[in-house]
């Protein structure tokens, strides 16, 4: 191999390799929070007693043995990893290694009702909005007012809090930044 040749491809994988960080870290927030009724397999390494699959309850928790209670809801993979190793570590003689793996999304759900082709309950495995959500309702019927459409969700204290939104305006190219990205638990409402 010549030396420019040898050289392109260096360069080349240095291209890569930065592209490959750059990914990583640009999608680093978009880690998948766990909800509840999601099921997630447990798995410490080398210590086959504590292999488990467990179900995230209602209260965003589940148990472990030796841990006690795990807080998961709202906490990434890696969040429960780093709590169920601590929790371990005052009873194994060794650091353990924990590794958490999503197998249902169950608890990641968003609802769709009033007129669209399929109202219903839709359980989505990543980040979508306003528009994919009425996608997958099949879209909008004749009937449906475009421009009063809410969105409805529940903050911090469980209180529900209503967010226009006009089809109508968005479809024209107007209103672009009302389009937001949906929440596990959020309820789109065409009257």
């Amino acid at each position: 191999m010549t030396k420019e040749a040898q050289f392109t491809v260096q360069t080349k994988s240095f291209c890569l390799i930065f592209l490959l960080l750059f990914l990583n870290a640009s999608f680093a927030d978009d880690a998948y929070s766990v909800n509840p009724g999601d099921m997630l397999r447990v798995f410490v390494w080398n210590e086959d007693t504590f292999n488990r699959d467990v179900l995230v309850g209602p209260s965003g928790t589940f148990r472990f043995p030796m841990v006690g209670e795990v807080s998961a809801g709202g906490s990434t993979a890696g969040d429960i990893e780093k709590s169920i190793a601590g929790g371990l570590a005052n009873y194994l003689k060794d650091p353990p290694v924990v590794t958490v793996s999503l197998l249902s999304i169950e608890g990641n759900k968003i609802y769709v009702l009033g007129q669209v082709t399929r109202p219903g309950e839709y359980p989505v495995n990543r980040r979508i909005d306003v528009m994919q959500a009425l996608a997958l309702a099949g879209g909008l019927t004749a009937f449906a007012a475009e421009n009063d459409i809410k969105i409805l969700r529940r903050d911090g204290s469980g209180a529900l809090v209503a967010t226009q939104f006009s089809y109508a305006k968005l479809k024209d190219g107007k209103a672009l930044d009302s389009n937001i990205f949906l929440e596990s638990g959020d309820l789109i409402v065409v009257p």
